[in-house]
């Protein structure tokens, strides 16, 4: 079987383009990758073209633009991952188009696909005595639960993404004072978030019990699974679904009917927002590129806004009239006009 053009492209671009020369992170080589998986998914089971059929004619605007609708209609995707798809694929047909200059024109009809519009999603947070009750539901009298209540503390004190906190290793913590964390981010952009006290103390007596204290375990994951293993965005998910499960059957106003681990991390952010942390500080933390992303939280705090408007308000009303109102000939004056 002759491999087809579409094939040696989407191979080189994978393997060598994006980890060689672009020097992307693995999670996100990996994220390229599903959205060719899924697509190829697409053209086989909708299409009726089989893989080893694809090649870059068939891979064209046309049959782009009814895989991105049947992500939303058959797979409901959401309109975001919609576009992070899309996004994916503007990237490969970029890079097409410079080294198979004949496909230049079909390329940039799939480059021209425009991103699709989608409303801003409010982030979801927890109130602090949500995430008090959350926090105290793993069992500390088993070694999971402990492991579990470490984990928990560790995603809320840090604010660190699910990824972030999978791949934490026992040397990214610091337990002198003062304590810190290095998260390692998008782009594997890595960035230094202090921890409060009683965080460093939950890990110094974690690192004890799982055997993790000694300086040459440096490079071991700090969470690992039943078999060992490091703990993955599932399994994390899997572990904060359960608990935040039980939380709402405990409380159910304190909760929304819909959770994801990055609920978490906006809980963090609004906290640090309500208690007066200054936004840079809160962006640092959160590894923001753009200060315009950490200022969502900012426009969400209704309650800060009304604290804000009384503020602002407060010495101007008064119960005395102005002096328009009692001032005759000033009022007669103003009828006039009419």
């Amino acid at each position: 079987m002759k491999p087809t053009d579409f094939s040696y492209h989407l191979t080189n671009y994978l393997t060598k383009y994006l980890p060689c020369v672009s020097g992307l992170s693995t999670n996100t080589i990996l994220s390229y990758r599903d959205t060719f998986t899924i697509m190829i998914k697409f053209f086989e089971d909708s299409l009726g073209i089989k893989v080893d059929k694809i090649t870059l004619e068939t891979f064209n605007a046309e049959h782009v633009t009814k895989y991105l609708d049947w992500l939303e209609t058959q797979r409901g995707n959401t309109v975001s991952t919609r576009n992070n798809r899309l996004a994916a694929i503007h990237a490969f047909a970029k890079y097409v188009e410079r080294r198979s200059p004949e496909k230049m024109y079909m390329m940039q009809e799939i480059i021209s696909i425009p991103i699709k519009k989608s409303k801003s999603n409010v982030p979801k947070y927890l109130p602090v005595d949500a995430l008090q009750l959350l926090l105290s539901l793993p069992d500390k009298t088993t070694k999971t639960g402990r492991r579990d209540g470490v984990l928990l503390s560790l995603l809320y004190d840090s604010g660190a993404r699910v990824q972030e906190l999978c791949d934490i290793i026992v040397s990214d913590i610091r337990l002198e004072a003062p304590g810190t964390i290095r998260l390692t981010g998008k782009g594997t952009k890595t960035r230094i978030v202090p921890l409060m006290p009683s965080m460093i103390a939950l890990l110094r007596q974690y690192l004890i019990e799982f055997g993790l204290s000694s300086p040459e375990l440096g490079c071991r994951p700090l969470f690992v699974n039943h078999c060992g293993e490091k703990l993955t965005r599932k399994g994390i998910s899997y572990i904060l679904n359960k608990y935040f499960k039980a939380a709402q059957l405990a409380n159910p106003s304190l909760y929304p009917e819909t959770f994801s681990p990055h609920c978490v991390r906006h809980s963090k952010s609004m906290h640090l927002l309500q208690s007066g942390v200054n936004l840079i500080y809160i962006r640092d933390i959160l590894g923001h590129v753009d200060l315009k992303t950490t200022e969502v939280y900012a426009r969400i705090d209704t309650e800060m806004k009304r604290k804000a408007l009384e503020m602002a308000s407060s010495g101007i009303a008064s119960e005395v009239l102005p002096i328009w109102q009692t001032d005759k000939n000033l009022l007669d004056w103003l009828k006039s006009l009419g």
